[in-house]
């Protein structure tokens, strides 16, 4: 909703087109008006995510994360020291190619870094974010991965999401059907018409816990979906860029969970 406020200058003009000014209420009015008028809501201090931006001859850096995860304090601290960590790295890796490439007699591109946390899942004790993290470093095209950050709300702690189960396998065997019959379908899909056909090293399925596993809820209340964020190269070629595959939480998969965890998920 807008909200029109008039600033002095405004009703300086509002008021310059009548003769004489209107009189002022009296002093009853006036305390009548205080006396019904409802009380000023209280003034908030918005939580801001933070964002920031850096470009020059040596490096592009961009690195952000929202509001829900600023308004954490040791999630913050811990997004924050991560971003100076990130953008000190990337400086001193972009120095060294940049000499490098001199030193080769080859232009130099300026190295990138970018990072930009997204919420997946906000629950009363959980905290699920991810991120794509792209960079370039001076190969042939730019790459990226994925990351993940599970805070804990009530432990105040981050936690990798397979750690709140049995172990990586007992997730992969809880997992393993449904992603693998997922994967090959988007790998189909993708190929179809590209000529290309299966392609040998890329034609069997991988290990899911290995890749990048985030934990989804479509109730608001417990994960009862599990993400699986796969990056170029470790399930298809770089061309056919990256693979997202989404599983339900079942029964099996509520089965590999750790005792003190299972509250925290629900089957679909």
């Amino acid at each position: 909703m807008r909200v029109l406020l008039l600033t002095p200058l405004a009703l300086l003009a509002a008021c310059s087109a009548e003769k004489a000014p209107a009189p002022a209420p009296s002093t009853a009015a006036t305390a009548a008006a205080e006396a019904t008028a409802p009380p000023a809501p209280p003034v908030q201090t918005p939580v801001t995510a933070r964002e920031v931006h850096e470009k020059n001859d040596l490096y592009e850096f961009d690195y952000s994360y929202p509001a829900t995860a600023g308004a954490v304090p040791e999630l913050k601290a811990l997004l924050d020291k991560e971003l100076e960590e990130a953008r000190r790295e990337l400086k001193v890796q972009a120095t060294e190619g940049r000499k490098a490439a001199k030193e080769s007699g080859f232009p130099y591109h300026p190295y990138t870094h970018t990072v930009e946390w997204k919420v997946v899942t906000d629950l009363p004790a959980w905290l699920s974010l991810s991120t794509l993290v792209g960079f370039y470093s001076g190969g042939a095209h730019p790459n990226y991965v994925y990351d993940t950050v599970l805070w804990d709300r009530i432990a105040a702690r981050r936690r990798a999401p397979v750690d709140l189960f049995a172990s990586k396998a007992a997730l992969a065997s809880a997992i393993r059907k449904p992603f693998c019959q997922e994967l090959d379908r988007q790998r189909a899909r993708k190929r179809s018409g590209s000529g290309v056909g299966d392609i040998p090293e890329f034609s069997d399925c991988i290990d899911p816990s290995e890749q990048t596993v985030i934990l989804g809820s479509s109730n608001g209340k417990a994960f009862d979906r599990i993400g699986v964020l796969v990056a170029p190269y470790a399930a298809g070629p770089y061309a056919e860029g990256d693979y997202e595959v989404t599983v339900p939480v079942t029964q099996k998969v509520l089965d590999a969970v750790r005792p003190e965890f299972k509250p925290a998920f629900v089957a679909r």
